[in-house]
């Protein structure tokens, strides 16, 4: 027989039940900065690319990259290798069965997220 409340009932389980969690955060946030990052990759590509066809080419894509959205995306890249660096020694670790109690899981998340925004910086100043 037909359930005739099919189309009334909520998905199991609902998004809505969900409270955001720094490893929840942290899993979302990997995978987005590993594929930002080959975005980023094909940015450094197109620029060596240019270098290489002519100093006309070559000043378009140095004009773009050193322009205020291309410097705002080279440092959000700098930014997500930073992250997705400290996230897989993370991770490496857990490999290994350390970390996995409640507590711990939370303090590495966070030093992940406050460890990339560090690092960025420093490399900011050594750089710059």
């Amino acid at each position: 027989m037909a359930d005739v409340n099919r189309g009334n009932r909520p998905l199991s389980p609902h998004l809505s039940i969900y409270r955001l969690s720094i490893t929840m955060f942290v899993s979302i946030a990997n995978r987005i900065t590993g594929a930002g990052m080959v975005l980023a990759a094909f940015l450094v590509v197109w620029w060596l690319m240019a270098a290489a066809s002519g100093p006309e080419y070559y000043e378009m894509a140095n004009g773009f990259l050193t322009s205020w959205l291309g410097l705002l995306i080279l440092v959000g890249s700098l930014w997500a290798l930073w992250f997705h660096f400290l996230g897989g020694l993370r991770h490496l670790v857990m490999d290994f069965g350390i970390g996995y109690e409640l507590k711990t899981v939370n303090s590495t998340g966070w030093g992940v997220v406050i460890g990339s925004f560090v690092l960025t910086v420093i490399s900011l100043f050594f750089f710059i």
